[in-house]
């Protein structure tokens, strides 16, 4: 089978495609079909890696696992003896984040616990826009304590056009929250048009600099201090940060807590983050039923425009997702 490959670390040319073997699913093993794998931001950081410091936990001169990709749709194609909740044909959908990754291929296989059945009546290119991105939106908006926005709060997603922004601001609204987009010039009607209240031009507003305060702050990928976004919140606010480069994760998830004992405002990195979590991928699934959810794809690529479709998502030119298709 062809596969998008990688054996160092550097920039998206890292990338290759290789004629690899298919594997072949042993105990609770699937092997799906992939016919759509959506691109996130999460797939470039793990190639240079961003931050460094990742290196720790993915290997420390080159990478331990050399497939790229995280989300995934697809057909059962196979299953081993021991699986249960699954038979070939079924339409399914997953994050290969704890499974090896490698969703750029003709087939993905993992354990059955890995993927749950597509939304009825969803596409395949669809379904894989969510497991990695839809799931983090919904999780952003829920501190570990259970905590979770209320009908009314004003909510911002800063990088609101991206992977996991138009989600979030999506699943914001679907709650009743009033939500501020932040994005630049040439995605505000994007923005708005995915139901934002309000869209600020990061190329022209500062929103830690502005008046307005927010109970609820959602940051894709940090580009300011702990400090400056802890401004911009209202009494019992939260700010929740996704990633970003390594100064400000290192103080999101070492000084924003610290800073946030004893006070009515908490700030901090996403670090209760599960992937593919059941509950989570129910929940988007009542919400893409209600019509409260619908991804959005920006553009589509074929396996053999794999960095292609990388470059594109990390040059920022995406409006929504990036979808690669077999």
């Amino acid at each position: 089978m062809r596969a998008a490959v990688r054996d160092e670390y550097g920039s998206i040319d890292v990338v290759r495609l290789e004629e690899v073997d298919t594997p072949v699913p042993t105990g609770d093993q699937v092997l799906v079909r992939v016919r759509a794998a959506s691109v996130n931001r999460g797939d470039l950081d793990g190639l240079a890696p961003r931050p460094n410091f990742a290196r720790l936990f993915m290997g420390v001169r080159s990478p331990r696992n050399h497939g790229v990709g995280l989300d995934v749709a697809g057909v059962v194609e196979a299953v081993g003896p021991a699986v249960t909740r699954f038979k070939p044909g079924d339409e399914v959908f997953g994050d290969m984040f704890v499974f090896g990754q490698g969703t750029f291929a003709e087939y993905v296989c993992a354990p059955e616990r890995a993927f749950a059945l597509i939304p009825t009546g969803m596409s395949l290119e669809e379904a894989s826009t969510l497991p990695h991105s839809a799931v983090l939106a919904v999780q952003a908006l829920r501190l570990r304590n259970g905590r979770t926005i209320e009908a009314g709060d004003r909510v911002l997603i800063d990088g609101a056009s991206g992977n996991v922004g138009p989600f979030a601001l999506q699943v914001a609204k679907a709650r009743g929250a009033e939500v501020t987009g932040v994005c630049r010039t040439e995605k505000v009607d994007f923005v708005r048009s995915l139901g934002a209240d309000h869209v600020l031009d990061y190329t022209k507003v500062d929103y830690t600099k502005a008046p307005e305060r927010y109970d609820w702050i959602v940051d894709t990928d940090s580009h300011h201090s702990i400090r400056r976004v802890r401004r911009a919140l209202r009494p019992n606010g939260v700010y929740v940060t996704l990633g970003g480069t390594a100064m400000p994760i290192l103080a999101a998830m070492v000084v924003g807590p610290l800073i946030s004992v004893g006070s009515d405002r908490w700030s901090g990195l996403l670090l209760w983050w599960k992937p593919f979590r059941a509950e989570d991928v129910e929940t988007l699934k009542e919400l893409i039923a209600a019509g409260k959810l619908k991804p959005v794809i920006d553009r589509r690529f074929p396996l053999s425009q794999v960095v292609d479709a990388l470059r594109y998502v990390d040059e920022g030119r995406a409006k929504g997702k990036v979808v690669i298709t077999m």
